[in-house]
C-alpha cells in the first residue's frame, strides 16, 4: 500500500516543521488529527483543507465540523474522504486552516511517496522541527523525533490539557535610587556642601551690613 509523506509547516512560522507519513487510503480526519497529535492542539475546532494548485490557489475543500451553510453547500467532510482521492500530483499541495475562530494556517506538501513497512503504525510522525506556537488546549509536544527514533504513536496519547505560561521572575530594585536611577551619596554629599557654603556666605553679609549700620 502506498504511504504519502507529508511536509506540513506554519504559514506564519517556517522553522517549525511536521513530517507524517498516512496510507492513501486513510482519511482527511487521519490526517487532521495527526497533525495535532503532532502541535499538542486540541483538534476538535472547525477547520479545513483546501486543494491547491503549485501557486497555492485554493479550490476544492475538505471540512471538519463545517458549518451549516457549508453542509448545505455540499462540502466534502474529513471524516469520509480518503486521501487519495485528491492527489493528483506527486507534489500535490494542501492549504489547511485549523480553527476559524482563531487561525493558524498551514501549508502542506506531499514530499514522497513511500511503501508501508511492517509493524508501523500510521500516520506516523516522522521528522518534528521547532515546537508550536503555544495556544489554548495544548499540551507539550518534544519537538525532535526521527524515523531512527520510536514511532510517535497517535493512537495512545494523554487526553488534552491546558498548560498554564511560564513567567520569569521579575527582578526588584534594591532602593528606590536605584528604581528611579537615582545620585549616588557622594553626589548627594556634594549637594548638601554646596547649600551649606552658601548658606555660610548670606549669613557673614548679613553680619557685616548690620555692623556698618551701627556705625
Amino acid at each position: 500500500m502506498a504511504i504519502y509523506r507529508f511536509k506540513v509547516t506554519f504559514e506564519d512560522y517556517d522553522d517549525v516543521v511536521r513530517d507524517i507519513d498516512i496510507k492513501s487510503t486513510q482519511t482527511f480526519e487521519d490526517f487532521h488529527l495527526a497533525i495535532h497529535k503532532s502541535t499538542g492542539y486540541n483538534p476538535e475546532m472547525a477547520s479545513s483543507f483546501f486543494v491547491c494548485n503549485d501557486h497555492w490557489i485554493k479550490s476544492d475543500e475538505i471540512a471538519y465540523l463545517p458549518s451549516q451553510r457549508k453542509i448545505d453547500r455540499g462540502v466534502a467532510l474529513m471524516s469520509n474522504t480518503k486521501l487519495s482521492r485528491f492527489i493528483d500530483d506527486p507534489h500535490q499541495k494542501f492549504y489547511y486552516t485549523f480553527n476559524f475562530e482563531r487561525p493558524y494556517d498551514f501549508h502542506i506538501e506531499l514530499v514522497k511517496i513511500l511503501e508501508e513497512e511492517n509493524g508501523k503504525q500510521y500516520p506516523f510522525l516522522s521528522r518534528s522541527i521547532g515546537e508550536a506556537p503555544k495556544m489554548p488546549g495544548t499540551i507539550p509536544v518534544p519537538p525532535a523525533t526521527t524515523e531512527d527514533d520510536e514511532g510517535f504513536d497517535f493512537l495512545n496519547e494523554t487526553e488534552y490539557g491546558y498548560i498554564e505560561e511560564e513567567t520569569d521572575d521579575m527582578d526588584t530594585a534594591n532602593s528606590v535610587e536605584e528604581l528611579n536611577g537615582g545620585a549616588s551619596e557622594d553626589e548627594e554629599d556634594e549637594f548638601a556642601d554646596g547649600f551649606s557654603d552658601n548658606d555660610s556666605s548670606d549669613s557673614d553679609d548679613y553680619d557685616n551690613n548690620k555692623n556698618k549700620d551701627d556705625y
